[in-house]
This record gives C-alpha cells, sequence and structure tokens, in this order.
C-alpha cells in the first residue's frame, strides 16, 4: 500500500511539472530567459524614440516633433499625443509619456483610443481597437505576439524580442494599452512593477 502512495505521489508531481511547463507563465519566463540570454537588443519605440534615451534627450526629440506640428500635449499637459490617421483602419489618438531608471527611457506606456469612440458604436470598441493595434505592431516589429487569457482584461498579447518586451491589452471598453518594457534594465527592478501609472497585473496573473 506504502509502495502505491509513493508512485501515486510522484505521479502527481510529474504531472503539476508537466503541466506548470505547458502554462502561459512557464512559457513567458522561459522565451524571457532565452531572449535575454542573447544579448541581442531591440530599443527601438517609434517616432525616433528609444529605449536606453537620455531623459533630455527625449525632451528635446519631442521639442523638435511639437516644432514640426506631428505631437502635441496630451491631456492635462501630462502626456504626449500623436494623431493617427493612416496606422490604424479608424482615426484615433495614441498618448505617452516614458518610465525613466538613472535618467534613461525603461518603459514607455502608450495608450490608444479611436477618435470616434462611443458607447453604441461597437465598431470603435476597444475589442476592435486591440485587434487593430496588434495588427498595426505584427507589421512593425513582427509577428509571434504569444496570446495569454488575463482573468480581468480578457485576452493580452506578450511579444519578447531580446531585452524588449511588448505587452497589449485593454484597460476598458474604449481604451487599450500597448507597453514597451526594456526587460534588461526592469527585471531586476521587479519584473511588472512598472514606471508608467497604468495597470501592472497583466504578468502577474499569467497561471
Amino acid at each position: 500500500m506504502k509502495t502505491v502512495i509513493v508512485r501515486f505521489m510522484a505521479l502527481l508531481i510529474i504531472l503539476s511539472s508537466v503541466i506548470y511547463g505547458c502554462s502561459p507563465k512557464a512559457r513567458y519566463e522561459r522565451r524571457l530567459k532565452n531572449e535575454l540570454a542573447t544579448g541581442v537588443r531591440y530599443d527601438s519605440l517609434f517616432m525616433g524614440l528609444y529605449l536606453g534615451m537620455p531623459q533630455k534627450d527625449f525632451y528635446i526629440h519631442c521639442w523638435n516633433l511639437n516644432r514640426q506640428g506631428l505631437i502635441k500635449q496630451g491631456p492635462g499637459n501630462t502626456t504626449v499625443e500623436y494623431q493617427l490617421k493612416s496606422e490604424l483602419k479608424y482615426p484615433g489618438t495614441m498618448d505617452f509619456y516614458p518610465g525613466f531608471v538613472e535618467g534613461k527611457i525603461a518603459e514607455m506606456p502608450v495608450k490608444f483610443i479611436y477618435s470616434g469612440w462611443a458607447p453604441w458604436n461597437n465598431k470603435l470598441s476597444s475589442d476592435s481597437l486591440q485587434a487593430d493595434v496588434l495588427q498595426w505592431f505584427e507589421k512593425k516589429y513582427g509577428d509571434r505576439f504569444m496570446k495569454v487569457d488575463h482573468t480581468k482584461k480578457g485576452s493580452a498579447y506578450i511579444k519578447l524580442n531580446g531585452n524588449r518586451r511588448i505587452t497589449i491589452f485593454k484597460e476598458d471598453e474604449m481604451n487599450v494599452w500597448a507597453v514597451f518594457t526594456d526587460m534588461s534594465v526592469m527585471k531586476e527592478i521587479n519584473d511588472t512593477s512598472g514606471t508608467g501609472n497604468i495597470p501592472k497585473d497583466i504578468i502577474n496573473d499569467l497561471k
């Protein structure tokens, strides 16, 4: 009887290891470890911005973009706003402001919304917007986004390239976030603490 119990417990341990090894959390951690191990850096963001960009250079660059009429101050003058005209299926805006670590960009949270959003306009909901942003990002940053199911946010998408992580998720019925993170920096601080004022539980809630 004792032998049967021992074998049963061993089987449970093996099954648990197999199940965990196939879980989104395990796949994410394995891929992150492999990507960081390559030592390859992917720092490109958008509009000439990049991970590791010095804070002073960021302000100068944005000032020049503003002078060209390409960007403006976002709501409350706390973000940078860019009008999306042809990047998505419908006109929209993206608001962004980086998180700095030791005076350099370590994370870039970007919030998207369709300009004509209304509660009764389903085609401009965050479901459609997320699919639209994902399609745009696959063209710009490459495919192989990993789809994960989040308990509160629904489906989210994660892409890992070397040091750069891109996470796309819905905040509510109208807003979608895309967060660029330099994992070579942020993992040393806290894998999901982040530096911007946005929801931070996407990775933590993976099982």
